[in-house]
């Protein structure tokens, strides 16, 4: 049904093609391909983009939503897009958590065959902490919610349930591994505490085995007691893992002094060229603004942020005017709340916007591979056709499917088509949710070759429409 339902799309792509004079669309064809071309010079020369990434990480650093830094980094984005003399910049009010992760994380494991040995520990987002004295109990290992229903109240009661399902490697996407463990981080103490557990201990989200503990946001159910929750490095976790299979009465210890303060007065960050034909046609670009609280944020979601802001200067630099209006957005609160994203879905309604696509770069700033494309068979036929004039520039990979967190709740408001800018995977999840997610790890070229992308499909879609009409894509 999948190959069918790509064959479909592809011949209406190619009906649509046949169906514009030759002459309109070779001189369509070579506008469009000068003006991509001159994209892609501009960022590949241009160092603003990538200083600016420098000042994010640098001088704010983390910037969990709630704290200063994300203040900070509110004020410094507004400032960025209002010096480049955009028609519009402005602030979008938004009620967000504040997650505070307290003093530096103690685990450790306890075994009277192995003796003591620490492991590197970060609470994850959302957690309550064990109190200043710490937790110390049995651990119980743990694949899947199956297993840890099967074992029942009278195991679980008083232990640390321990989950240690890793990555599926066979897959090449990385977010597909990723998709098939995170639901241990964000359900696992819920499940746990249900069946009398005390805590949770839950192998970090990454592919490679390393000494690095990945944080990323957890969640309660209301009459569900709420226990301390913490994501152990996959060394840790494998080292766990063994001395278990030695000494199955050993404990573990963990410290932390987590908490979650009152909600804070935030802001998401828009900034907008009015488009010259059709301005009341929208489409939104943007990457979330906050980051946790480890590390710089740089990959997720600095570049992200960078790149979007990128696309408007392109457009300003080439002197285009746009036909549709290009909205900038740095939504705030996508770690642990998407409250920027439910914000500016709800304000979008209320004022009945149109929404042509929204594009969201949240998968770091790496070499980019093309686009996911989650929109009716019109709009993917008409992506499709586009091909020609994004493949030159290693853009092979428009999937059905994609989107991102931010830009979901707008889907059904009209005929929008979410958009999911998709760089090469295969580094990303060495480094998210991590102290080393810093600046040193983005490589310039890679970041700007990703702006130049976003900002030739955007391009496309501003000049032809996206709603699959040969006779809009050979104006």
């Amino acid at each position: 049904m999948l190959f069918k339902h790509k064959l479909r799309a592809f011949v209406a792509g190619a009906a649509m093609l046949s169906a514009i004079p030759a002459t309109a669309q070779q001189n369509t064809f070579k506008s469009d391909s000068t003006v991509i071309r001159k994209f892609y010079d501009d960022a590949l020369t241009s160092h603003e983009s990538y200083e600016n990434l420098r000042y994010l990480t640098k001088n704010i650093g983390a910037r969990l939503s709630g704290s200063p830094q994300a203040a900070a980094a509110v004020e410094w984005s507004r400032q960025v897009m209002e010096n480049m003399g955009l028609d519009r910049v402005y602030l979008q009010e938004v009620m967000v958590p504040y997650w505070v992760r307290g003093d530096k994380e103690v685990g450790r494991i306890i075994s009277g065959r192995n003796g003591s040995q620490d492991v590197n520990i970060l609470a994850l987002g959302s957690s309550v902490g064990t109190g200043t004295q710490g937790l110390s109990a049995q651990v119980l290992e743990v694949q899947n919610f199956e297993e840890l229903e099967k074992l029942g109240k009278k195991k679980v009661k008083g232990k640390i349930v321990f989950f240690n399902r890793p990555f599926d490697n066979r897959h090449v996407v990385t977010g597909a591994a990723y998709g098939g463990a995170v639901d241990q981080r964000g359900g696992g103490a819920v499940a746990a505490a249900k069946l009398g557990a005390v805590g949770v201990l839950v192998r970090s989200m990454t592919n490679d085995i390393q000494d690095v503990a990945h944080t990323g946001n957890m969640r309660y159910e209301d009459g569900v007691e709420k226990i301390p929750a913490a994501a152990i490095s996959t060394k840790g976790a494998e080292e766990l893992s063994a001395m278990l299979k030695n000494d199955p009465e050993l404990k573990f210890y963990m410290r932390m002094t987590s908490e979650t303060r009152p909600d804070v007065l935030s802001y998401n960050v828009i900034g907008e060229i009015k488009g010259s034909e059709k301005p009341d046609e929208i489409i939104v670009v943007g990457g979330h603004l906050d980051s946790w609280d480890v590390g710089e944020g740089a990959h997720d979601d600095g570049t992200g942020c960078v790149q979007s802001i990128e696309v408007l200067r392109l457009f300003k630099e080439q002197g285009i005017r746009p036909k549709r209006t290009i909205r900038v957005v740095m939504f705030m609160n996508e770690e642990n709340g998407l409250r920027g994203g439910r914000k500016y879905a709800e304000e979008a309604k209320a004022k009945g916007e149109k929404h042509v696509a929204a594009l969201e770069s949240d998968a770091g700033g790496f070499t980019p591979r093309g686009f996911g494309i989650d929109g009716n068979d019109a709009q993917f036929a008409q992506v499709l056709t586009w091909k020609p004039l994004l493949t030159p520039y290693g853009l092979h990979d428009l999937t059905r499917g994609g989107g991102g967190a931010d830009i979901g709740p707008l889907k059904g408001q009209g005929t929008v088509a979410l958009i999911g800018f998709k760089p090469d995977s295969q580094r990303y999840f060495d480094y998210h949710h991590t102290h080393i997610d810093t600046f040193e790890t983005v490589n310039r070229r890679e970041m700007q070759l990703g702006a130049a992308s976003m900002a030739a499909l955007v391009y496309l879609i501003s000049e032809h429409g996206l709603d699959g009409s040969s006779a809009k894509a050979g104006k």
